[in-house]
């Protein structure tokens, strides 16, 4: 399995992201591998895992979410793969809802969530986030 630790969307992402509708719900479905150890920009000297640091990110993640009116209505660790293929699982996975694209736009913005997006970056190894849109088929 590839994947990219990406701690921004690319330019093609962002520009998807911001067309139509921007103030009905979403619903992000993110899947996590991690690093081994924790590696910070800044090259600070930790024995953390990515896990744990990542660990430090969801706690604080949590209190980002409910400011702009967002939750994390579920997460857990994959277990195993039950239909189809794959090289490798991922470590976790987890669904977060926000009340509209604005207000996801707004917390990944704000600067106390960029300081605690420097665990989520430390502790990823790759992430897939995945903007769903609810409705009954």
């Amino acid at each position: 399995m590839e994947y990219k630790n990406s701690v921004h969307p690319t330019k093609e992402q962002m520009e998807g992201f911001l067309e139509g509708d921007s103030d009905t719900p979403i619903t992000m479905i993110n899947l996590l591998k991690f690093k081994k150890k924790a590696e910070y920009e800044d090259g600070r000297d930790t024995n953390l895992t990515g896990e744990q640091a990542y660990a430090i990110y969801m706690e604080e993640v949590i209190e980002h979410l409910k400011k702009v009116g967002g939750e994390v209505s579920f997460g857990g660790t994959i277990n195993r793969l039950m239909l189809g293929e794959v090289e490798e699982l991922w470590d976790k996975a987890f669904i977060a809802k926000y009340p509209s694209k604005k207000a996801m736009l707004k917390m990944v913005t704000d600067p106390d969530y960029l300081e605690s997006n420097k665990h989520r970056a430390a502790g990823l190894a790759g992430q897939l986030n995945i903007e769903v849109k609810e409705n009954i088929f």
